[in-house]
């Protein structure tokens, strides 16, 4: 799996990037040339990042950002709305204060988190044979089964933040994944909530 990475996203021509929609989503990429047609496998991660505004500013402390509304709707524009939907995991990084970069890192060591991925993959494997992010709508339905509390909270946030079926399927397989992290059987209300907190990427001005 190749791993496309990118620290200024909408920079790239908009054409571009709406062409990685297809692959993002069948894993495969169709070369057109002529009456002749190709097909080879694409699966890759995508990490990409971006500014929330053309200066950069945009909700930090010190408040130097001068970007209008407008200026910041056309600059987070760059990005459809479909391209977004096939991301997973959107959030925003906050600028970290002096005294907090300089401060010993805190948090569990890259060895135990990486022990703790590796089991929940294995958990994966073993009830449904591929990993969660390749299960398509039917084993969505099936293996992504959630409680009733999570069950409502989903259902909230699909009416309040107008998400599509396809961002609803892609929640569930990150609350899935989430609740395997656990080793939980049922996906729960605080995994669903994760799961929303790793969409709210964008800041709006």
């Amino acid at each position: 799996m190749l791993a496309i990475m990118d620290d200024e996203l909408p920079e790239f021509d908009r054409r571009v990037l709406e062409v990685l929609r297809q692959p993002m989503e069948s894993g495969r990429v169709t070369i057109s040339r002529a009456a002749r047609q190709s097909d080879f496998p694409a699966r890759f991660q995508l990490i990409a990042a971006m500014n929330p505004c053309p200066c950069g500013f945009l909700g930090h402390p010190s408040g130097k950002c001068d970007c209008t509304s407008d200026a910041v709707l056309r600059y987070q524009g760059r990005i459809s709305g479909p391209l977004l939907d096939r991301i997973d995991i959107q959030i925003e990084v906050a600028a970290l204060q002096p005294d907090t970069l300089l401060a010993d890192a805190d948090g569990e060591a890259s060895s135990v988190i990486a022990a703790r991925v590796a089991l929940a993959h294995q958990r994966q494997l073993a009830r449904q044979g591929k990993p969660n992010q390749a299960l398509i709508t039917g084993e969505v339905e099936r293996h992504c089964r959630l409680d009733q509390s999570g069950e409502l909270l989903l259902r909230k946030a699909m009416l309040h933040l107008n998400w599509s079926a396809r961002v609803y399927h892609r929640v569930l397989k990150v609350a899935r994944t989430i609740a395997d992290l656990g080793d939980a059987p049922v996906i729960l209300a605080e995994h669903i909530s994760e799961a929303i907190q790793l969409r709210r990427g964008l800041r709006e001005p």
